[in-house]
C-alpha cells in the first residue's frame, strides 16, 4: 500500500525557506543576462534555450540569437531553415521550430506579444505548465509556481524525501509544493534561486550538504550526500 503524501510545510516552515533561499540568492545568485530583462520574448527564448543545455552553452547562442532576431516580428517573418541554422550547435531542432511557431502565433493574434495568462500561454505548442511560470514570474511578475529537475530536487529533497521522485503523482505533490512557497513578493528572486540552488548547491550527485544553508531541516540530510537522486 503506497505511503500517503507529506503534509505540505506550515506557514512558518514556507517563510523559513523563502527567507534563507533569498539570503542565499543575494549572496550567490549566477548573474545571467536574461536574469537582467522582464522581456516576455527574451524570457521565452531563454527558457527554451536551457531545455536540457548547460548555461555555458546558451550563453553565446542566447546573445547571438537575439542580435538577429530581436524580437517575436523578427523571428516570424525569418526562414524556418535559417532560424535552425541559427540554433546550431545547441541540438534539439525541435526546440528553434518551436519558436518560430510561437512567434509567428503571437504575431498572427497577439499583436506580437506574449499573453500574461496562464491559460493562453498553455494553448501556445511548445509551451508547457513549467515555462508558462517562468513566463508569468520573471515576465510578469506574477505569483506563479515553477518545476523543472533542479526545483524537483530541491523540493523532494529537502521536504518529502521519501517516495519515487519520479512518479506522476510525486510530480503532481511537487507541484503542490512549488505553489504553495511561491511568496507574494519577490517572485522573480525567489524562482530563480530554486533554480541555481539546485544547479550548484543541491545538485544530482554529490551535493553540497556540508555547507547547504537548508541542511538544518532538511528531510534528506545527510543521507543524501553520498547518493544521486
Amino acid at each position: 500500500m503506497p505511503s500517503p503524501p507529506s503534509p505540505l510545510p506550515p506557514p512558518p516552515e514556507r517563510r523559513r525557506f523563502r527567507q534563507r533561499l533569498l539570503t542565499w540568492y543575494r549572496r550567490h545568485g549566477r548573474d545571467l543576462p536574461w536574469r537582467r530583462t522582464d522581456d516576455p520574448y527574451h524570457i521565452l527564448v531563454s527558457e527554451i534555450m536551457l531545455q536540457q543545455t548547460q548555461v555555458d552553452r546558451v550563453l553565446p547562442k542566447y546573445a547571438e540569437w537575439l542580435d538577429k532576431y530581436p524580437s517575436f516580428q523578427a523571428l516570424a517573418e525569418a526562414n524556418e531553415s535559417d532560424v535552425t541554422s541559427t540554433w546550431y550547435p545547441l541540438g534539439y531542432n525541435i526546440r528553434p521550430r518551436r519558436l518560430h511557431s510561437i512567434a509567428r502565433e503571437a504575431v498572427a493574434h497577439y499583436g506580437g506579444q506574449l499573453p500574461a495568462d496562464e491559460e493562453t500561454l498553455l494553448s501556445f505548442e511548445g509551451i508547457g505548465a513549467y515555462t508558462a511560470g517562468a513566463i508569468r514570474s520573471f515576465a510578469f511578475r506574477q505569483r506563479a509556481a515553477i518545476l523543472d529537475t533542479n526545483v524537483a530536487r530541491v523540493l523532494f529533497r529537502i521536504f518529502i524525501a521519501r517516495g519515487d521522485p519520479k512518479s506522476h503523482a510525486m510530480k503532481k505533490r511537487l507541484w503542490q509544493l512549488s505553489a504553495v512557497l511561491v511568496p507574494v513578493r519577490h517572485v522573480f528572486d525567489f524562482n530563480q534561486a530554486l533554480m541555481d540552488f539546485g544547479a550548484t548547491v543541491c545538485v544530482a550527485r554529490k551535493p553540497k550538504c556540508a555547507t547547504c544553508p537548508m541542511a538544518k531541516g532538511c528531510r534528506s540530510y545527510p543521507f543524501v550526500a553520498d547518493r544521486p537522486a
